[in-house]
């Protein structure tokens, strides 16, 4: 499947306005906390966008990946950086599934010899 993804940007930044008419107060704290989160300290904008694209794929958010591209577009990434911050993405994308499917093993056991007769 091919998505348009300008389009996408255009239709969810509409949609994400009748939010903000909706849900101020929490659209304004989260306003924030981008603004935040995006500020340059030690990391410069470009790179932060690669981080977010990335969790945007380990996540699957189609809308958040259409956002992060056009950013990473905007701030100069180029398609090898793009690349090589999809291998991450892929790779972070099943490492936690492994850990959490451990860690839920574990607590299946647990749960399960706690419920045994004694």
């Amino acid at each position: 499947m091919v998505h348009d993804w300008s389009q996408m940007t255009k239709e969810l930044s509409a949609a994400m306005r009748e939010l903000r008419g909706g849900a101020p107060e929490v659209m304004k704290a989260f306003s924030e906390m981008a603004k935040n989160a995006t500020s340059t300290n030690v990391l410069d904008t470009k790179t932060k966008e690669l981080i977010a694209l990335a969790i945007a794929v380990a996540t699957r958010c189609d809308g958040c990946v259409a956002f992060h591209a056009k950013a990473a577009v905007e701030h100069g990434a180029s398609r090898e950086e793009v690349m090589e911050t999809m291998g991450m993405a892929i790779y972070m994308g099943a490492g936690p599934s492994v850990m959490y499917a451990a860690q839920a093993v574990e607590a299946f056991d647990q749960f399960a010899k706690a419920k045994q007769p004694a």
